[in-house]
């Protein structure tokens, strides 16, 4: 078809005149253009600033937070209440409920952007993981009796915030209280959501008690109530917690039945439910089952696995023993980490592998673990973290015969990390390594007690008070320097010849003080009967130069002690 268009000939005539006014109207001048921009005032660009926000609240800088918001204060002037809610977030986030508190205030004075429900509901959140409990009650009556400051509204979000922080909590008493008090907000279809009690459930995991929430489900159930995926997640993990795992592969499979047979996708299990069951199955160290999930897990094509799913599933095949499978997903996991940068495993996931071999004598396998976890693994690597590797590849080198490695790693332990708990694994391997060592190479200097029986009483080794020579408080430093020369510890007295104090060389900084302003307390008192064990327990574990003796108030030294 053939489209005609006609133009009348008013149209198509030409005016000279038209020819300026094509070109005038079309395209502005710059002078317009300046003129413009003078006149009208710069709108600030807060979305970028939010973002900003946004992105430093996950890094948890908040001192760089409030830095920008007043550099933005200055340029800008008054910021809306969208970056300010923000910023609060940022302080709960971050712990910081005090700064938080005067974020709020600051919001709600009348020259300020004022507040909303968002940030009530953000400071009811932070007042509960702060537990907080109290003030947070009260400024949900403010928000009921409508004296609250924005005018916000009584709703489910606000009272969500503080219900989900007493349940983390595991503060249930309370939980119930704002449940019976402000439960009409959270109801749906006349009783509570499923929601609330998702929330109880984890509650009452929480709290150490998950039987009740196996109750809830039932109540769930009487109620007509339809489990969602969270649900199911939440009561599994109940059954972990509480070792019963049928119940928990119950739960397992009729969630797969469920998404099966109502075509419900989203009750399918998820990443979560397989690691909450992979812990469960790893702790008891049921090998079949273990490989069970992993099988299910890799060839269900829907399934996400991240580095958590990754971490559980290695974990869990350590500790049932089956290291080639752990080691195997181990090198996978490296592989896919090469393309996927959020791959890349934690420390912990090193240290898992280090403590399996290092028990076996690998020290080649430790030590190369020990080289990699530097270089390959994501995030950064607690002090715990090291000091434990550290620990991990002494204990190696000593089950693989390798003495002197050992003695090495240990002498560097106790250079790096000043000293080593006795408590801890790596103390124990200290222990064997100075059992091997014997007294003459020890790292410790041990304390040595010729014919000493350590159930004797204190008195039958302590020193003479005389013998010490005390020194008198209201004596100048400088008349008795030269006693610290080859003093590192004497006991300060008072007229009365009572023991007041220790004045140790390091204190010694006033040449014209009299030496009761540079002394510490006061040793600790023993009685005569004391154990010289119990006395030796007291020095070690406190540090203390000397003891002294209640009914005499006399310092004494034990024969063979540490001095600090």
């Amino acid at each position: 078809m053939l489209w005609i268009v006609s133009f009348s000939s008013r149209h198509l005539a030409w005016n000279p005149s038209d020819s300026m006014n094509v070109f005038s109207c079309s395209l502005p001048s710059r002078t317009a253009d300046a003129r413009r921009r003078i006149d009208s005032p710069r709108s600030p660009n807060l979305k970028r600033l939010t973002s900003r926000v946004v992105r430093l609240t996950r890094r948890k800088q908040l001192h760089q937070i409030f830095e920008e918001i007043e550099i933005a204060k200055r340029r800008y002037g008054k910021l809306n209440t969208i970056v300010m809610n923000a910023v609060l977030e940022a302080c709960v986030h971050c712990g910081d409920i005090d700064l938080a508190l005067r974020t709020f205030n600051e919001m709600s004075k009348p020259d300020n952007c004022g507040l909303d429900n968002v940030s009530y509901g953000t400071l009811l959140k932070g007042l509960g993981e702060a537990r907080k409990i109290d003030e947070a009650f009260q400024l949900l009556e403010s928000v009921e009796e409508g004296t609250a400051i924005g005018s916000p509204t009584l709703s489910a979000p606000l009272i969500y915030g503080v219900l989900n922080a007493l349940t983390e909590a595991g503060d249930m008493r309370r939980a119930n209280g704002l449940i019976a008090r402000y439960g009409f907000l959270l109801h749906e279809g006349g009783n509570l959501s499923i929601s609330v009690y998702n929330l109880l459930m984890k509650g009452y995991i929480s709290s150490g008690v998950p039987q009740a929430a196996l109750a809830l489900y039932n109540e769930m159930l009487n109620l007509e109530l339809k489990p969602d995926k969270l649900t199911y997640n939440t009561l599994i993990s109940a059954c972990v917690k509480i070792n019963k795992l049928d119940a928990a592969m119950y739960f397992f499979e009729e969630m797969k039945e469920r998404a099966g047979k109502y075509n419900q996708e989203d009750i399918f299990p998820d990443v979560v439910t397989y690691t909450t069951l992979l812990k469960g199955f790893g702790i008891l160290k049921d090998v079949r089952l273990v490989h069970k999930i992993v099988l299910e897990m890799k060839t269900c094509h829907d399934l996400l696995i991240d580095r958590t799913a990754y971490t559980a599933m290695i974990d869990a095949l350590v500790n049932c023993g089956s290291i080639n499978g752990a080691l195997s997903l181990f090198g996978e996991l490296l592989k896919l980490s090469g393309w996927y940068l959020d791959l890349r495993p934690k420390p912990h996931l090193y240290l898992t592998f280090m403590r399996f071999f290092s028990s076996r004598g690998d020290y080649t396998m430790v030590k190369c673990l020990h080289r990699r976890m530097w270089l390959d693994s994501s995030g950064s690597i607690s002090p715990g973290f090291q000091e434990e590797a550290d620990h991990l590849l002494m204990e190696a080198a000593l089950h693989d015969n390798q003495i002197d490695v050992a003695t090495e790693k240990l002498s560097t332990i106790i250079k790096r990390w000043k000293g080593i708990s006795w408590s801890s694994r790596g103390g124990s391997v200290a222990l064997r390594i100075e059992a091997l060592l014997g007294l003459t190479k020890s790292f410790f200097s041990p304390c040595i007690f010729p014919r000493v029986n350590p159930g004797a009483p204190i008195e039958s080794v302590m020193m003479p008070f005389k013998a010490v020579q005390p020194l008198n408080g209201n004596l100048q430093l400088k008349e008795v320097v030269m006693r610290f020369f080859d003093k590192s510890v004497v006991p300060i007295i008072d007229d009365w010849g009572r023991c007041i104090g220790l004045l140790h060389r390091e204190d010694c900084s006033e040449l014209e003080a009299p030496l009761w302003k540079m002394m510490r307390s006061p040793p600790p008192g023993v009685t005569t009967t004391t154990s010289i064990g119990h006395v030796v327990n007291l020095i070690l574990r406190k540090r203390f130069r000397s003891t002294c003796r209640p009914h005499y108030l006399q310092p004494i030294n034990n024969v063979g002690c540490p001095t600090n």
